[in-house]
């Protein structure tokens, strides 16, 4: 399922092959600068679903958090 989508937006449906891979189409790697051989983070929730997310992101706000916790760190 794809479709026409505003600007930054875009759904799909994708199959998982016999060896549990997915393909990300091609659209929302572009979207999000996606190569072969980055990593992805993977987020499951029972209740909520499936998402992922460049790990880029998720290593960028822990970072953030740590050096907030390091400068309020005393001493």
């Amino acid at each position: 399922m794809t479709g026409p989508f505003p600007e930054g937006k875009f759904m799909a449906t994708i199959k998982i092959g016999p060896k549990g891979q997915i393909v990300i189409p091609k659209e929302a790697r572009d979207m999000f600068s996606l190569k072969e051989g980055d990593m992805l983070l993977f987020l499951a929730d029972k209740g909520q679903g499936i998402a992922m997310q460049p790990f880029e992101y998720a290593e960028t706000f822990w970072q953030n958090v740590y050096n907030l916790k390091k400068d309020g760190e005393k001493k």
